[in-house]
């Protein structure tokens, strides 16, 4: 079964439009099974890409045909998809139990539990938790739980696939898997990655500069787990540009990739993407207790959280044709806006003349027929576009107030292309949740604050503890954005905040990073001007590892 992006349930089945390209699954075979005595289970078989592609490596080891029965087990749910696989492996003579139409975990709990196999290969389906069947969700959560490992609600399916199916590996066994690169960075995943780094002796990663599966902007990884080896144990990452070199990548190539120490904590794995000595560096500047983290001196939440944005969004236009003037707040609704590290009553002007969405409708919050009559025609027009019946406006008492509108002292982004910020409120504005908002602890000068989150050194973690996808966009929750080190500027002197803020909206970052550095982390901290450049160096190959991955 193939990665999906947003997979469905359809009577309580599951189906997924992406299977894996042939060339992943030949590989991942020619890599997995070394030997013709070799058994390989294959847990979400989808139409048979795998099983015919393990069938060929059998083949090229030397099997005869008539000899593959017993070496191929493989598991399907739906019923079309596990027909379409029987029929791929009746060609080479094997008969239908090789592909059982079948719950996983149903059939793994069946299992005889000394039951096991030399390989595990296959794509698991990439099914959020909530729309998973309850009835195979409770049973994977039960086999998961026996392992140690407790899935929260975020949880995706391909999760206890991959961890129950290496479970039944041999001592010696492999798995080769295409996996969600979410492994590397999501929070729901952390115990999967302490699972695979104590289960696995040896793990290789092969990656993709470029997405590999077409109609989706989801990045996938090739995931190839030793359980048990002689030497170089630890983990390794193999980055291509494409499937054409895939094809012409010898396995043996692989063993050249430098091993790199595995980190046995729920940390993200980006850092993997770096070299040994950038991974140190970062490692003992996480542990350098004098460097504290944003968390340290902010508070940062999410913004605010309409409901329904095409209702209570509005433009300055709209404003005064309704004459609601009187009813509406401030707002910065799109990232694009905050042009440098002020925003300020310039910026909301110019944001507001280009007709962008900066005014939230707030009417006061008492019965609508006790309101003034501007605001019941507007809510009166929400409810005839039937605005109310969203989830977030339902469950309110009064649908038309959006809780939470505080004004925040600053704003951090969300989403991020190029490269995160932290920006002063001065225009007297609130936030969407596109945006996150934050709140200085007493006694930290903001401006210093908002000035010293822009080195290099913050940059290379926001590149490690925020999340990206297939689109190059780096996501940061909140408490992402705690967690980034922030070492903070002492003398209000040392750099010129309006000319950092001029130079921010110019776009001319690497002028900033240069001052910032000089000032804070060589004059200031102490690191060496060779130091500075390899944080610099760690951001720009992760960052333009991100946004270049977008482009096909």
């Amino acid at each position: 079964m193939g990665v999906a992006l947003e997979a469905k349930i359809d009577s309580n089945k599951l189906r997924g439009g992406y299977y894996t390209p042939k060339p992943i699954a030949d590989f991942i075979c020619r890599w997995a099974i070394r030997n013709t005595e070799e058994r390989v289970l294959e847990p979400s078989c989808g139409d048979g890409n795998f099983i015919e592609a393990a069938i060929e490596r059998f083949l090229d080891l030397g099997l005869n045909q008539e000899n593959l029965h017993g070496h191929i087990q493989a598991v399907e749910l739906i019923e079309e998809e596990a027909a379409k696989a029987k029929e791929r492996a009746a060609v080479f003579g094997l008969n239908s139990t090789t592909i059982l139409n079948s719950d996983f975990f149903r059939f793994v709990r069946d299992l005889p539990e000394d039951t096991t196999y030399d390989v595990v290969i296959g794509n698991p389906p990439f099914i959020r938790y909530q729309n998973f069947p309850e009835k195979h969700r409770d049973l994977a959560i039960t086999l998961m739980s026996e392992l140690g490992i407790i899935p929260n609600k975020l949880t995706n399916i391909w999760v206890p696939f991959l961890v129950i199916a290496a479970n039944k590996l041999s001592d010696n066994g492999r798995l080769g898997m295409v996996i969600p690169a979410e492994l590397f960075q999501v929070k729901y995943a952390a115990d999967t990655r302490v699972f695979l780094s104590h289960f696995f002796q040896r793990i290789t990663i092969v990656t993709f500069k470029k997405l590999v599966f077409q109609g989706i902007q989801q990045e996938v990884v090739i995931l190839l787990c030793d359980k048990q080896v002689e030497d170089n144990q630890g983990i390794r990452v193999v980055e291509l540009n494409n499937l054409e070199e895939l094809l012409e990548l010898d396995v043996a190539r692989i063993q050249e990739a430098p091993i790199k120490a595995i980190d046995h904590t729920r940390e993200k794995w980006t850092k993997y993407f770096l070299d040994i000595e950038e991974i140190h560096l970062m490692r003992v500047t996480k542990d350098d207790e004098t460097i504290r983290t944003c968390g340290s001196y902010m508070q940062v939440d999410v913004g605010i959280v309409t409901g329904r944005n095409e209702f209570f969004m509005l433009k300055e236009q709209q404003v005064r044709e309704r004459h609601l003037e009187e009813y509406v707040r401030r707002v910065v609704s799109k990232s694009p806006q905050l042009k440098g590290i002020t925003f300020n009553e310039q910026d909301f002007i110019d944001n507001s003349n280009s007709q962008n969405t900066t005014y939230l409708f707030l009417p006061p919050n008492v019965p609508a027929d006790e309101l003034p009559h501007v605001c019941q025609e507007y809510i009166t027009y929400g409810e005839s576009k039937k605005h109310h019946t969203g989830y977030k406006c339902k469950i309110r008492k009064r649908w038309y107030i959006t809780p939470s509108v505080s004004r925040p002292d600053g704003f951090a982004l969300r989403q991020v292309n190029e490269f995160p910020k932290l920006v002063l409120n001065q225009g007297d504005a609130s936030s969407t949740d596109t945006i996150h908002r934050v709140r200085f602890n007493p006694n930290v000068n903001p401006q210093l604050a908002v000035v010293s989150f822009l080195n290099s050194l913050t940059f290379a973690f926001s590149e490690i503890l925020g999340r990206s996808y297939g689109g190059g966009v780096l996501t940061f929750e909140p408490t992402e954005v705690e967690e980034l080190p922030l070492p903070m500027l002492i003398r209000e002197d040392a750099v010129d905040f309006n000319h950092i803020d001029q130079l921010m909206r110019e776009k001319r970052i690497e002028e900033v990073l240069n001052i910032v550095d000089r000032a804070l982390l060589i004059d200031q901290l102490g690191y060496s001007k060779e130091e500075a450049t390899r944080f610099r160096n760690v951001w720009r190959k992760l960052s333009n590892r991100r946004i270049n991955r977008k482009k096909k």
